[in-house]
């Protein structure tokens, strides 16, 4: 069929696959925006799955929904790498702007965006040269004396506490979303935790809405004790048959085209339900067809194709990163594992590879730190991404 007219390419569908069977969820954050543009407690909300489960495109459409309730929103993806102060900055000046249409006092804003932009010039160093001190483009005054201390959790109490009365001088809120969130540095996470404590207890309109992999939890809970209490929590995971063949008939339908139901059979088999991959074999399949409607034999031929697109972009891409220990400890993973999406005892690797497990310590933690592995409990360690056994067999 007609490429061009290819319902799978990114950005090509009214409503991508990974929001197929996100009702739940969707509905769920209806309700924190209602109540919490109510002046009543809601907790926020944390994200949790897989790659490929389509967490960062339910990120978006979260933020979406917060805009169309006339919310200020922000949004950023954490690195391990770098310090929580400069992204959240930018995210809270665009939550901001999204406010000031609204905000019937301006100098009420410009008080708030200049304790925004003192927060955000304790991102520099102190012994940093003029010329490459970083200048968030806050065209206010600097304020002094708010947020501005250079202890992260101190600042980020007092910097949400005046963002979220701004919102509610509008009678909305503010929703910060943060992707990769497990990838925060341990003292931004204990602040950020700190600050969502005390919204919490002043029921102040700002919620915090994370997305990561499945040990997230596990590291909210390691930086504060009481974090169980601040966040709910959803898995997202795999869709189930019914919406993964949702997930592939409605943009099919809006295209006025149709699919076999042996071609439903093959796509849920090839992807396992995984939305990443029900779009790259829909993808493929669809450019395959030599005519309507799609075909059992048009997926078969079309697999192939996805699969290399899957190999470089997914999973070579991934593999890439690795190092030749990490990769010899994938490796081993897979082997255990026979290919399948489940854990392998870190014990079990050693013994594999002839090693000692304190040896191999190093190796397994950069690979959590890639967010390449993670450790689904104590002595077992899993992929973040699925099929990722299954492909490390089948390479050369």
């Amino acid at each position: 069929m007609d490429p061009i007219r290819n319902p799978f390419a990114p950005g090509a569908g009214q409503r991508p696959p990974e929001l197929a069977g996100r009702e739940r969820e969707l509905k769920a954050f209806e309700v924190v925006l209602e109540r919490v543009a109510r002046g009543r407690p809601e907790r926020s909300l944390v994200l949790t799955g897989l790659r490929g489960v389509g967490k960062t495109v339910l990120l978006g459409e979260l933020r979406a929904m917060a805009v169309r309730h006339k919310w200020g929103a922000g949004k950023i993806e954490a690195r391990p790498d770098a310090e929580l102060r400069r992204p959240l900055s930018a995210a809270l000046h665009r939550a901001i702007r999204d406010l000031a249409v609204r905000h019937r006092a301006p100098d009420r804003v410009e008080e708030v965006l200049g304790v925004l932009k003192a927060f955000a010039l304790r991102a520099n160093k102190a012994d940093a040269k003029l010329r490459d001190r970083w200048q968030p483009g806050i065209d206010v005054p600097t304020a002094q004396g708010r947020a501005d201390s250079g202890d992260i959790e101190i600042d980020l109490v007092e910097l949400f506490t005046d963002v979220a009365e701004l919102a509610a001088d509008v009678g909305t809120g503010v929703a910060l979303l943060i992707d990769e969130m497990q990838d925060l540095q341990p003292d931004d996470v204990s602040a950020l935790c700190a600050a969502c404590h005390e919204l919490s207890q002043s029921g102040a309109p700002l919620v915090v809405v994370g997305a990561g992999l499945p040990h997230l939890p596990a590291v909210l809970s390691a930086s504060k004790s009481y974090s169980e209490r601040l966040f709910r929590y959803a898995r997202i995971d795999r869709l189930n048959r019914e919406d993964a063949d949702f997930a592939v008939m409605a943009p099919i339908e809006r295209e006025d085209a149709g699919i076999e139901p042996e071609a439903l059979d093959a796509l849920f088999d090839a992807s396992g339900g995984y939305p990443y991959f029900i779009q790259a074999y829909g993808k493929a399949a669809w450019d395959a067809a030599p005519s309507d409607p799609i075909t059992v034999k048009d997926v078969q031929v079309a697999a192939p194709e996805a699969e290399s697109e899957l190999a470089v972009g997914f999973f070579g891409s991934r593999y890439e990163r690795a190092t030749p220990a990490e990769r010899e400890y994938l490796q081993a993973m897979a082997e255990l594992t026979q290919g399948r999406d489940e854990p392998a005892g870190t014990a079990d690797v050693a013994v594999f590879l002839g090693r000692k497990p304190s040896s191999l310590s190093p190796a397994r933690d950069s690979l959590m730190k890639k967010g390449l592995v993670y450790s689904a409990e104590r002595g077992q360690i899993a992929f973040t991404v699925p099929h990722f056994g299954h492909y490390l067999l089948g390479r050369d």
